[in-house]
């Protein structure tokens, strides 16, 4: 039996009120793409139809985003392992299949919720600068792109499969 979408669960424990939308996101995200990548032919995961980023691509690239806003929203600077991922990310290597891509995604998720239950509310509206130019966010701002973020992410990997699946 299909569950509703999971924003309509109600409340995911531990998570404080407001960031309840981020959570949400995140986990509906986690189970489309679950769904989505099930029997996906590993042939087809750098391929890019219509010059379309590649399936591969768009899961190294929410795992890497992800990682990287969290990043932000604690206030830090990217670790040069982030920056060599980024620099990576959409390039095939040795190994990387669709169950690896799906189990750093999984970890990214999971880290990604342990770290909204521990974000204190009070905290939201507090700047955060992005990137090398710092340039101006907020804990609150970073964290709800990274679900916005992963969505977008989710719909355009929801076409490429569909384009290279089903031509």
């Amino acid at each position: 039996m299909k569950q509703p979408e999971v924003w309509m669960r109600g409340p995911v424990e531990g998570i404080p009120a407001l960031l309840q939308p981020v959570a949400h996101t995140l986990l509906q995200a986690q189970e489309e793409i679950h769904a989505l990548m099930e029997n996906f032919p590993e042939t087809l995961l750098w391929q890019q139809p219509a010059g379309v980023a590649s399936a591969g691509f768009h899961l190294q690239h929410i795992t890497g985003v992800l990682d990287r806003l969290f990043t932000y929203a604690a206030g830090q600077s990217l670790s040069d392992a982030q920056l060599s991922y980024l620099a990576g990310e959409g390039k095939q290597a040795e190994g990387v299949t669709v169950t690896s891509l799906l189990s750093a995604f999984d970890t990214q998720v999971a880290a990604a919720i342990t770290t909204l239950k521990l974000t204190d509310e009070s905290t939201l509206a507090d700047f955060r600068g992005v990137g090398r130019k710092q340039l101006p966010s907020t804990v609150m701002g970073l964290l709800f792109h990274s679900a916005e973020h992963t969505m977008r992410h989710t719909g355009q990997l929801l076409v490429t499969v569909k384009m290279l699946v089903n031509p």
